[in-house]
């Protein structure tokens, strides 16, 4: 998918080197795909605590019938 974007060039040329890409496109993937991954991480953290938990489940037997 075709997409312009007006990107900051300092900030782009920062992260080219830091991430000793060849291309912007490759630069730009990995930074989202980072951004990703770190959204998703907060998320799960978030979730922590927020799940009940049934005492009587049973988690060695339900490892034995995988």
């Amino acid at each position: 998918m075709a997409t312009n974007l007006a990107i900051d060039d300092r900030l782009l040329a920062t992260a080219v080197r830091l991430g000793g890409h060849r291309t912007k496109r490759a630069t730009v993937n990995e930074a989202l795909e980072e951004y990703i991954k770190r959204r998703q991480r907060l998320a799960a953290i978030k979730a922590f605590g927020t799940v009940e938990l049934d005492p009587r489940h049973d988690y060695k037997r339900a490892r034995k019938t995988r």
